[in-house]
């Protein structure tokens, strides 16, 4: 079962490199990993999504904890949450299907954030399995490259996801 992972870290040097190294060590897949500074001066919040039965996310999450540097672990999964991730994707346009492939940008709410004569540059965010439609829907105009940011979550309501107070 896929699992999206918080983990609020001490924003220092090598902290990122023993969490994947934990995660490669054990034999276990990062499948997406995103990684910011928080609000809160020298704290960085790390999202990591990967895969596996209850028994391995328990053991990813007690071995986390156990990590220099980490201040706090949730997995968001089991969270009523939000989660996004954001896609630019270039496509090939011509004259006569430009404004055909305008419309199915608006359909998913898409942004278009650069034009040239023969391809577009559309923004789009939203859950794993709109970005996917939308490829799939924009694959026959020919797609020229995606780029994908690591997917990022929160639960919902007040309640910080990673309070680290």
């Amino acid at each position: 079962m896929r699992h999206t992972i918080s983990v609020l870290v001490e924003n220092k040097f090598g902290v990122l490199s023993r969490i994947s190294g934990l995660f490669s060590g054990r034999g276990y897949n990062i499948e997406s990993l995103s990684v910011n500074k928080t609000l809160e001066e020298g704290i960085s919040i790390m999202t990591i999504v990967t895969s596996g039965d209850d028994a391995i996310i328990e053991q990813i999450i007690k071995q986390l904890r156990k990590l220099v540097n980490v201040l706090k672990v949730r997995d968001v999964s089991q969270m009523d949450h939000i989660e996004r991730e954001m896609m630019l994707l270039k496509v090939r346009t011509e004259k006569t299907n430009r404004s055909e492939i305008f419309n199915i940008i608006n359909t998913f709410r898409g942004k278009t954030i650069d034009i040239t004569n023969n391809s577009l540059v559309v923004e789009i965010t939203g859950a794993k399995d709109k970005l996917m439609a939308f490829v799939k829907v924009l694959e026959p105009y020919g797609i020229i490259e995606v780029g994908r940011t690591g997917a990022i979550a929160l639960s919902r309501g007040s309640k910080p996801t990673t309070d680290f107070k």
